[in-house]
């Protein structure tokens, strides 16, 4: 079964973030917005610490479309705090830091490794009414674009905001949509 169009499954994580300490957060938390859980395999490595300064770059942009991000990695909360106190890149940013030591978010997303025990490194959007819409999982050594990642929300948020217009491929804010019809069939 796909997860794309699947509804968020239940959960409760700690959530480290500099202006917050820790906190509680789970699914019934996330409905009413757009949320992206950002899973990466572990504090304290190599490609993490730049997916998420870049995706840092990106956070309040982010805000402004009124999207919620939250790193997840299978690390606890406060190695989470213990990595943003020691890393000039992660001291930086300002998303949640959930961690997920008991496993329940990187099962839930089938994104765990049962043989390691780490998530693997994937990407997830979920709009206001807890259903996945979007998904991006890569290998380990290939780092994700938050540029990327932007231009899809503002597509998905778009499509959600206009039934019966589509984006077409690359498509950016402001550009034409596709109204599906049997006329364009063959014709694009």
């Amino acid at each position: 079964m796909g997860i794309i169009g699947s509804t968020l499954k239940p959960f409760e994580a700690t959530a480290f973030q500099a202006d917050k300490d820790f906190f509680q957060v789970t699914d019934e938390d996330v409905k009413g917005k757009w949320a992206v859980f950002f899973f990466y395999p572990a504090d304290f490595t190599f490609v993490c610490p730049t997916e998420l300064e870049d995706l840092g770059e990106h956070y309040e942009q982010l805000q402004k479309l009124d999207v919620d991000v939250y790193g997840v990695s299978t690390d606890t909360h406060f190695s989470h705090k213990a990595w943003h106190d020691t890393s000039e890149r992660i001291g930086k940013l300002k998303f949640a830091f959930l961690g997920d030591q008991l496993h329940t978010l990187a099962r839930n997303f089938n994104v765990l490794r049962e043989d390691s025990g780490l998530a693997d490194r994937a990407t997830f959007v979920i709009d206001p009414d807890g259903v996945i819409q979007l998904m991006e999982q890569t290998c380990e050594g290939v780092g994700r674009n938050a540029n990327e990642l932007v231009r899809k929300i503002r597509a998905a948020q778009y499509v959600r905001a206009n039934p019966g217009e589509v984006c077409p491929a690359a498509w950016e804010e402001g550009s034409d949509t596709l109204s599906p019809s049997l006329d364009l069939v063959g014709k694009i």
